[in-house]
């Protein structure tokens, strides 16, 4: 088949790309035009230049393919790219070019906690939104809900980790026991690659790893597979919230937004986890994913 992808050279997108690669399947992905695309260098992917507000690309992206996977999504508002932008303009646009295309089935990246809610963060918001056109398109699709996706492209992990080797404390918001259950990057590419393959998998799927883990379980985890486990500070929330709306201002460049620490309170267990019952793939732990990546090559 000819897959047509989205955000190939992201975080997510390169390992599903090389993985549908390795698969079998011919690969179109849409890359932007700057220095990320040669991270698909090696690979037996076309490239097609342009992003999702470029109507010519998306048109070229989607021409003869037999499904399209949605990766693209951002996570911090910057210029032109923002969360209505992004998230729902481009997937209607996209979700258009892929019926005029005679495209069969689409396959998107949501989150997990994508909601239309008053109290919902406006990530949340778009994401659910996008979800409703992805669902009212009239074509065959499966939507994915990840948890937090732990891989070596992660840059919150990486910095964690850096803190425990060259910080004396690690900051940790409030008490540090919302819940959050980490998925290995492999595991979701997977989950990727088996939704193109059977389109019988219809409907959203929540994606988690093995053990739902308090924030606090998470931040010791990375220390432990850092090498340099450290104490840890709790920083009372009030205190988190006003640096991180002050933070704001810097938009892409703030290590953390308010949009982030509410998402990050708020937990991103996965009770409906799909990964083992609905796609058969049992779940990397936690401590053995860092390890891969932060560990020295340890197993």
């Amino acid at each position: 088949m000819l897959i047509a992808v989205t955000g190939g050279s992201g975080f997510v997108g390169r390992h599903v790309t090389t993985l549908l690669a390795h698969r079998g399947h011919r690969v179109r992905a849409l890359v932007r035009r700057d220095g990320r695309r040669r991270v698909l260098d090696g690979l037996p992917v076309e490239r097609t230049p342009g992003d999702l507000a470029d109507p010519a690309a998306i048109t070229a992206l989607t021409q003869g393919a037999d499904v399209v996977v949605h990766l693209v999504g951002i996570i911090v508002e910057g210029g032109a790219a923002t969360f209505e932008a992004v998230h729902v303009e481009g997937t209607r646009r996209l979700l258009t070019a892929a019926r005029d295309a005679g495209v069969r089935r689409f396959v998107h990246m949501s989150a997990v906690g994508a909601r239309d809610e008053p109290r919902a963060t406006r990530y949340h918001r778009t994401k659910w939104r996008a979800e409703e056109l992805v669902r009212g398109s009239g074509l065959s699709h499966a939507i994915f809900r990840p948890s937090i996706i732990s891989g070596p492209e992660n840059k919150p992990i990486r910095m964690l980790a850096r803190l425990h080797r060259w910080s004396p404390l690690v900051p940790v918001f409030g008490d540090g026991r919302f819940p959050t259950q980490p998925v290995w990057i492999e595991d979701v590419a997977l989950a990727f690659a088996l939704a193109v393959e059977r389109p019988a998998l219809e409907g959203a799927f929540e994606l988690g790893g093995p053990a739902a883990l308090t924030y606090e379980e998470f931040v010791r985890a990375i220390g432990r597979a850092a090498g340099h486990p450290r104490p840890l500070l709790h920083v009372p929330l009030a205190v988190a919230r006003a640096a991180a709306a002050a933070l704001g201002v810097a938009g892409p460049l703030a290590p953390i937004t308010a949009d982030q620490l509410q998402m990050l309170v708020e937990g991103s267990a996965t009770p409906a986890n799909a990964l083992e019952p609905v796609f058969g793939i049992r779940a990397l732990p936690f401590d053995a994913g860092l390890t891969r990546y932060l560990g020295g090559g340890r197993r």
